[in-house]
């Protein structure tokens, strides 16, 4: 957990009149990082919305999907979204907030306005949003492991995949006693 980043009660954002800002400085308990998460958030309730921008920044240690090597890779998030607080809005009610409901950049989430807003929740998914699907180490990656081939075997049969062996053993015993159902 990043200190000073506890949940924080909406109504308390509320009260305070104007942003409330956070300096981010530590590790994700969801996300292990080779360095600490560091940036800045700010939250400010306006309020049917509540405002939230921030820029956080570290970097992670992965496994590439092609040749399983490790490697590094930093990610930056740099965010500002605004969030309903109550029900699903009606069109109606985001054109009275002065939002257009047809705008691809529009609200995307909806908070309970008794509910918390839990600030390294909103920086461990802006952080998860920069993460590719499939990993890759870069250009250089080897690709697949290879198994090393005998040059001076001349038959093209490969070693089985240990895996299959108990397949194997199963397919064998059940030739042995009679009970092949081919």
């Amino acid at each position: 957990m990043i200190p000073g980043l506890e949940p924080v009660p909406l109504r308390e954002l509320q009260a305070l009149g104007t942003s409330r800002v956070w300096s981010v400085d530590g590790q994700l308990d969801e996300m292990p990082s080779l360095t600490p998460v560091r940036g800045t958030l700010r939250a400010e309730h306006l309020g049917n919305l509540l405002e939230v921008e921030g820029s956080v920044q570290t970097i992670v240690c992965l496994r590439c999907d092609r040749c399983l090597g490790h490697f590094n890779q930093q990610l930056s998030a740099v965010s500002k979204e605004l969030i309903w607080l109550g029900q699903e809005p009606s069109d109606d009610h985001l054109a009275e907030a002065g939002l257009d409901p047809t705008s691809p950049d529009g609200l995307m989430e909806c908070l309970n306005p008794r509910a918390d807003f839990e600030p390294e929740r909103w920086v461990f998914e802006q952080l998860s949003l920069q993460m590719s699907v499939v990993n890759r180490c870069g250009e250089h990656c080897p690709g697949m492991p290879q198994k090393s081939s005998d040059s001076s075997s001349t038959s093209k049969e490969t070693t089985p995949d240990p895996r299959w062996q108990a397949l194997k053993d199963l397919q064998s015993s059940m030739q042995h006693n009679g009970t092949n159902h081919d």
